[in-house]
């Protein structure tokens, strides 16, 4: 009888929910705190008919990838802070020929080699502006380790649904925490592949815009018309000098983003039905933050808390009329003030925000987060 209720690491259940979207491909190279996630993909894929290639580095590791989902498959990377640098040309490229791919970055302390095996949430911002250039993506961030494989498949699904790479930023507390994780209460999960064409193959356009402004995808190599650029191109794909075929593809490309957000943003609301104040925050964060939440809670304080999974595109709605019910907003994060800028630009002045930022390494605990918050109602009274 199998076992489904397993002790599993972050970066394993991150493998264990790709296998799960049907991910057949993954090419990457060894970087601490993620190199389980390929090295237990160097052990299953095989198994099940999948490839798993180790790279000379991480700007071949996702040109690999890029190539493999163009030939049809579901293809995977992961890396963190320095091979993530690495990886942006190629995610522009992506983004722009709008190949399916899913990317993970398991976060450490930076810049540079920074602290290898430290956790951070630095790449934040990194990881929506990192490749040059007008562009969209989906980037989302699990609190725990059943949410890393519940969002391993969301980011396989959202990369085949709008032909978009997604980010899978983890940090090193998730990346290597272990937790049972129940994969029976799992297996009813959504699996989505990608749209096909019905055309003739000698009609097919690789760009033909649909009404849900996504192309339709055939594999290349199966003799249908192809023709792939990371310069600005037509329906055909082949390039074009066009000002307004240019002005027609960026918009479609942000487009087909903003016009789903209803099903990209996810995100969890915990105790905020009668809060009078809220913690936003991301990633590990959560797990401290839902601790204080309990914490204060029971001295009769009425805080709550927005987990945020779909880090970009930002969740502005929701936290903006959180702004116009609340008397402060705390945002605890593991770098020196990223997700507290687009608070900030959201919330318009509704409400203060405050920053709770740790940034050395080591983990901002619940207590740090209390004592920072009780400072606040202190000065406040």
């Amino acid at each position: 009888m199998e076992i489904k209720a397993k002790l599993l690491q972050g970066n394993e259940a991150c493998v264990q929910g790709a296998i799960r979207a049907g991910m057949k491909f993954f090419a990457g190279y060894p970087i601490t705190p993620s190199t389980e996630i390929a090295e237990i993909s160097s052990l299953v894929l095989p198994k099940i008919k999948g490839t798993f290639i180790q790279m000379e580095d991480e700007i071949a590791s996702i040109s690999a990838v890029i190539g493999a989902s163009i030939s049809g498959n579901k293809s995977m990377t992961a890396t963190s802070g320095p091979g993530f640098s690495l990886k942006q040309e190629a995610i522009g490229y992506a983004c722009i020929t709008e190949t399916p791919c899913v990317v993970v970055n398991v976060q450490r302390s930076g810049p540079s080699t920074g602290l290898p095996t430290s956790p951070s949430q630095g790449d934040l911002m990194q990881a929506r502006w990192g490749t040059h250039g007008d562009h969209s993506l989906i980037v989302l961030s699990p609190t725990t380790v059943t949410d890393t494989y519940q969002l391993t498949v969301k980011a396989f699904n959202f990369a085949e649904k709008y032909r978009t790479p997604v980010i899978l930023l983890l940090d090193e507390v998730i990346g290597h925490m272990r937790e049972k994780v129940d994969l029976a209460e799992l297996e009813n999960l959504e699996i989505v592949n990608r749209k096909k064409s019905n055309c003739k193959k000698e009609e097919f356009k690789a760009y033909e815009v649909t009404e849900d402004l996504i192309p339709n995808m055939e594999k290349i190599g199966d003799g249908f018309k192809f023709h792939v650029t990371g310069l600005v191109h037509d329906d055909t794909g082949f390039p074009t000098n066009s000002t307004s075929e240019a002005q027609k593809l960026f918009s479609r490309l942000s487009n087909k983003i903003k016009n789903n957000l209803d099903d990209i943003l996810l995100y969890e609301n915990y105790l905020t039905d009668d809060c009078e104040m809220l913690i936003v925050t991301f990633g590990c964060m959560v797990r401290c933050s839902k601790e204080v939440v309990d914490s204060m809670r029971e001295k009769g304080i009425k805080i709550g808390l927005l987990a945020i999974k779909t880090v970009w595109p930002f969740p502005e709605e929701i936290v903006r009329e959180f702004s116009k019910k609340v008397d402060y907003i705390f945002v605890p994060e593991m770098n020196m003030g990223q997700m507290i800028l687009e608070v900030e630009r959201v919330v318009s002045g509704n409400c203060p925000v405050v920053g709770i930022n740790k940034f050395n390494g080591e983990i901002l605990t619940p207590e740090e987060i209390t004592s920072n918050i009780e400072e606040v109602i202190i000065h406040a009274k």
